[in-house]
C-alpha cells in the first residue's frame, strides 16, 4: 500500500478552500472604493453570504478545521493578508479523520500555532515526535495502527494536555514506561480505552507519576475485567477526578480506601459466573408415539445444555478467526457418537443483549495483530428428563488469569447448545429363567411424566408386585444417541464496556420431535411409492387398450383415490401438537466486581488462613 502523508492531505484541503477564486480573493467581482458601480461587482456582505448560505454552490465542507470558514471570510474581507506563511499560522485545530493517512511528516511543522490535532481512524503506525509542533495541547490518535510509543517520547510535545491512544494495540511494558510524568508533565486527560494493557499494577504505578492527571479512560482493556477494578485504580490514583466518563465521588473513595495497600491482593484475575436457568418449549418426544408399539426397546429421553467458557482449567484449543470456525471446532467433540440432526430449525440470536461492536467507521486493529489462540473448556449441565419447564439451576464460576484471552472470548461471544440424549433399553438374555414381558404401553414407559401403570388394590396388588419383581427382566442399555437440537449465540461485548452482567432469554425457535420428523419422512416416502404404482397401472392399461383398458384405468384411478384418502387419514391420525412454542433458555453471565475494600479483605481471609 502506497503511503499517504499528512501534509499532502492538508495541502489538498487548503486548495479546496479556493481562497483566490470567486467569491474570495481579488477579482472583477469585488467592489473597491475607487471603482464605479456596475452589474459585475458584488457587495462584500453578498460575497460573505455566498460562503455560508446552505444552498450556495460556493459553500464548502469546513468540518476538518474550525478555522476554515473564518479563513475564507478573511479572503473576502482582506485578501491581501493571505500569503502562505499567514495561512499555515492561522490554523489552530485540524481534524483529519478516516482519510487513509499513513505517515506524519515534517510538513506538519509549518502549522507553527497548531494546538489541536485529531487523526482518528487512519493507518498511522508510528508517531515521530520531531514532526509534531511544540504548541500541541490536544492529540487524538484513536483507532490507528500504533504498536509502540518508542518514537513518540523523544521528546514529546511539552505542552500536551490531552492524549488519545484508544483502540490501538498498545500494552507492552515498554509502552507503560513511556506513560510517566517525565514525558508528559502537563497531561490532564489520558484516553487508553480498548487497548491491550494487562498489568494493572505496573500501569497505575506509571500513571501515578503524572502530576496533572485528572481524567482517565481505561475501559476495554483486559485488566478492567478483574474483580478489583475500578476500586484498585481509584485508590491508587488519589488525585483522579473522573474515571471512564464517571465522576469519582467521595463515598466511592471512602469505600475503596486501603485496597491499593493490600500486598496479598491478586489484581489481574477475573471471576465470571455463568448461570443456566429454566428451559421451556421442548416438545414431548413421546406425544405422537404409537400405543400399539412393542414393549421393547424402552426409550428414554433426557436433555442438557452445553457451552464453552474460558478457564484456567482448559482442555480445548480454539482459534478465534471466524464465527463459523469457532462453532465447528466447539461442536466437533460434541458430535461424537451422535446421529445427524436433520431437523435443526433455529440458530437465532437472543431476544435481548444484541449489542455489536460499534465501529462507526473507525479502523480498529484486528485480533490477529495481538494473540490468535485462546483456551476454553466445555461444560455440560445435569441431564433432566422431559417436562414442560426444565429448571437446570446450573451455576458455574470461572477464575481466569489470562485477561487478554478473556477479552477476546467476550468479544467473540458464548455459544449455547441444547442437546438431547436418547437411550434404548433391552431385556438382558437369560438361559435360566423365561421372562414374560410386562404389558406396558409406550405412555407408561415415558420418562419425565411421572406416571406409573395402574395396579389393582388390596392383596391382589401385593401379589402383582411380587410377580412383577420376579418377572421384570434385567435391562441392558445401548450406547446413548446424542443430537444437538439447537444452538444460539450470546453476545457478551457489553461486559468489556463497563457492564457487569448480561441477563438474556435465548430464543431458539420452534423445534420438532424426532417422532414427528420420522413420521413426515415415512408419509412422504409412502406417497411417492403410491404415485409410482398408479402411473405404472395407467401405463399398462393404455397398452392393453379397448374396454378392458378403460375398466382397468377406472379401477386404478379408484385405487389411487383410495390410497390418497388412506394417506390423508394416516396423516390426520398422527398426533401433532396443536400449538408449538419457541424454545427459550434463561442465561446470566456476570463479572464479579468488589464494591469495597472490606469485601476484598473478607475474600482474602480464607486464602491467608490456608
Amino acid at each position: 500500500m502506497s503511503s499517504k502523508t499528512l501534509s499532502a492531505v492538508l495541502e489538498k484541503k487548503i486548495r479546496r478552500l479556493c481562497l483566490n477564486v470567486f467569491p474570495c480573493g481579488y477579482g472583477s467581482w469585488r467592489k473597491t472604493k475607487g471603482s464605479t458601480e456596475g452589474g459585475e461587482t458584488e457587495e462584500t456582505d453578498s460575497l460573505l453570504d455566498l460562503l455560508s448560505c446552505p444552498h450556495s454552490p460556493w459553500r464548502h465542507d469546513e468540518s476538518w478545521s474550525p478555522q476554515a470558514l473564518p479563513l475564507r471570510e478573511l479572503a473576502v474581507l482582506t485578501p491581501e493578508h493571505l500569503h502562505s506563511d499567514f495561512i499555515y499560522k492561522y490554523f489552530i485545530a485540524l481534524r483529519i479523520v478516516d482519510k487513509g493517512v499513513t505517515v506524519i511528516d515534517n510538513g506538519l511543522l509549518k502549522f507553527s500555532k497548531l494546538e489541536e490535532l485529531v487523526l482518528s481512524a487512519n493507518h498511522i503506525s508510528e508517531i515521530p515526535a520531531e514532526c509534531l509542533p511544540s504548541t500541541l495541547k490536544i492529540l487524538e490518535l484513536r483507532a490507528n495502527r500504533l504498536s509502540g510509543l518508542n518514537s513518540f517520547t523523544s521528546p514529546p510535545p511539552p505542552r500536551l494536555q490531552y492524549l488519545g491512544l484508544g483502540s490501538n494495540c498498545l500494552g507492552s511494558h515498554k509502552d507503560v514506561s513511556h506513560l510517566t510524568g517525565r514525558h508528559w508533565p502537563q497531561l490532564v486527560c489520558l484516553d487508553l480505552r480498548d487497548c491491550e494493557f494487562q498489568d494493572q499494577r505496573a500501569l497505575l504505578n506509571a500513571l501515578s507519576t503524572l502530576p496533572c492527571l485528572k481524567t482517565l479512560v481505561l475501559e476495554g482493556n483486559p485488566f478492567t475485567l478483574a474483580s478489583c477494578y475500578p476500586g484498585f485504580t481509584v485508590d491508587s490514583l488519589p488525585h483522579l477526578t473522573c474515571l471512564d466518563a464517571s465522576w469519582i465521588s467521595p463515598e466511592e473513595r471512602r469505600c475503596f480506601r486501603g485496597l491499593a495497600e493490600m500486598t496479598d491482593l491478586i489484581v489481574d484475575q477475573a471471576s465470571t459466573t455463568v448461570c443456566v436457568g429454566r428451559m421451556r418449549g421442548i416438545p414431548d418426544p413421546l406425544i405422537s408415539a404409537d400405543g400399539n408399539a412393542p414393549d421393547f426397546p424402552v426409550v428414554t429421553y433426557c436433555y442438557f445444555i452445553t457451552y464453552e467458557f474460558l478457564s484456567h482449567q482448559t482442555s480445548v484449543y480454539l482459534t478465534f478467526d471466524s464465527e463459523s470456525k469457532f462453532d465447528a471446532a466447539a461442536t466437533a467433540h460434541v458430535m461424537e457418537d451422535s446421529s445427524s440432526d436433520t431437523d435443526l430449525r433455529s440458530n437465532r440470536n437472543c431476544e435481548k443483549e444484541t449489542s455489536k461492536p460499534d465501529t462507526k467507521g473507525l479502523m480498529v486493529y484486528t485480533e490477529e495483530t495481538c494473540h490468535d489462540i485462546t483456551l476454553v473448556s466445555k461444560h455440560s449441565t445435569s441431564k433432566l428428563t422431559w417436562s414442560e419447564c426444565m429448571d437446570f439451576s446450573d451455576t458455574q464460576t470461572y477464575i481466569v488469569s489470562d485477561l487478554g484471552g478473556l477479552k477476546r472470548f467476550l468479544n467473540q461471544g458464548l455459544y449455547l447448545r441444547i442437546e438431547e440424549e436418547k437411550v434404548l433399553s433391552w431385556p438382558a438374555a437369560s438361559d435360566d429363567v423365561t421372562v414374560a414381558k410386562p404389558s406396558q404401553t409406550v405412555k407408561e414407559k415415558k420418562v419425565g411424566k411421572g406416571k406409573e401403570s395402574p395396579i389393582k388394590s388390596g392383596s391382589t396388588k401385593e401379589k402383582s408386585k411380587d410377580k412383577k419383581k420376579k418377572s421384570v427382566p434385567e435391562m441392558v442399555q445401548d450406547a446413548p444417541i446424542r443430537r444437538i437440537l439447537g444452538s444460539v449465540h450470546v453476545p457478551l461485548q457489553s461486559l468489556i464496556k463497563s457492564g457487569q452482567k448480561v441477563d438474556v432469554l435465548c430464543d431458539l425457535g420452534v423445534l420438532h420431535t424426532e417422532t414427528e420428523v420420522e413420521t413426515t419422512q415415512a408419509l412422504n416416502e409412502d406417497l411417492e411409492k403410491k404415485i409410482k404404482e398408479v402411473k405404472q397401472e395407467d401405463k399398462e392399461a393404455k397398452q392393453r387398450g379397448g374396454s378392458d383398458a378403460t375398466h382397468n384405468t377406472v379401477a386404478s384411478k379408484g385405487k389411487g383415490k383410495g390410497r390418497k384418502k388412506c394417506g390423508m387419514d394416516v396423516h390426520a391420525d398422527s398426533s401433532v401438537p396443536v400449538q408449538l412454542k419457541p424454545v427459550t433458555v434463561e442465561l446470566r453471565v456476570e463479572l464479579e466486581k468488589w464494591q469495597s475494600a472490606s469485601e476484598a479483605h473478607q475474600l482474602l481471609l480464607p486464602q491467608q488462613n490456608s
